[in-house]
């Protein structure tokens, strides 16, 4: 599967969905971006079954700026409609097949359980 361009018509509907969603905030005129981007396309032409976003932070202002996005490249994984990484920086090969074997391996009961048990600790605090 290639890469999608994200923009603010189509990002929320492509990451609140079912499935692992992994979305790459780049810039043109970012070095360590350009060093990541083959790593990316290549992660999504060997896993099919993920679906790669990318979103290009000076023509999505309002995107980068409701992410909180500070440093670039970030990337963002999503499973299931919730963010269960967000970490800045460029990732070698190695290290993001690590992590995309991680987010594939993550137990969604468990991970919705310990956002619920956070949630009503700050709401009874």
């Amino acid at each position: 599967m290639a890469t999608i361009e994200l923009t603010n018509e189509n990002f929320e509907s492509n990451v609140t969905g079912s499935g692992i969603v992994l979305v790459d905030f780049w810039a043109e005129w970012c070095g360590p971006c350009r060093m990541f981007g083959p790593v990316f396309e290549a992660a999504s032409n060997e896993r099919g079954h993920i679906k790669f976003g990318k979103v290009d932070t000076e023509a999505q202002r309002e995107i980068a700026a409701a992410a909180n996005i500070t440093s670039i490249p970030t990337l963002m994984a999503f499973r299931d409609g919730v963010l269960v990484f967000s970490q800045p920086g460029a990732l070698p090969a190695p290290a993001f097949n690590e992590l995309l074997d991680s987010v594939e391996a993550l137990d969604m009961d468990e991970v919705r359980a310990e956002i619920a048990k956070q949630v009503s600790q700050t709401t009874t605090a």
